[in-house]
């Protein structure tokens, strides 16, 4: 699990610190973690799966390859989580876009959807 777990980090392109910040533990467990000199409790599985999206199955065992890292999980699911973080997030930048968007008329949501388009190189 140790190299899945560094592997999770390095994929997310976050630093130990960084990491560990999101997960709630210090620097130094996580690095134990990597090295395998520490075994992450269950608390600990379950926050690197909730708040990195990770399948739990995999990091626990490896099983499925890499590919099987991320839950795979429905536009509507993802959908809804993401609002349920955005609900409790502390950035106000991020709120104020959310309630932008959601009160926005149909022509300005138009302009929204035009320029988000263009910042995130899609179609």
């Amino acid at each position: 699990m140790n190299e899945r777990i560094q592997k999770i980090r390095k994929q997310l392109g976050l630093s130990q610190r960084e990491f560990a910040k999101k997960i709630d533990i210090g620097a130094s467990t996580l690095a134990m973690f990597e090295t395998g000199d520490r075994k992450p409790k269950d608390i600990h599985i379950n926050r690197i799966c909730s708040e990195f999206g990770i399948n739990e199955v995999w990091l626990r065992t490896g099983e499925g390859g890499d590919e099987n890292m991320f839950t795979k999980v429905n536009e509507d699911d993802r959908f809804s989580l993401n609002l349920g973080k955005l609900s409790v997030t502390e950035n106000q930048i991020a709120r104020n876009m959310l309630n932008a968007i959601a009160e926005a008329s149909p022509e300005k949501l138009q302009h929204i959807e035009e320029f988000m388009k263009a910042c995130l190189g899609i179609d």
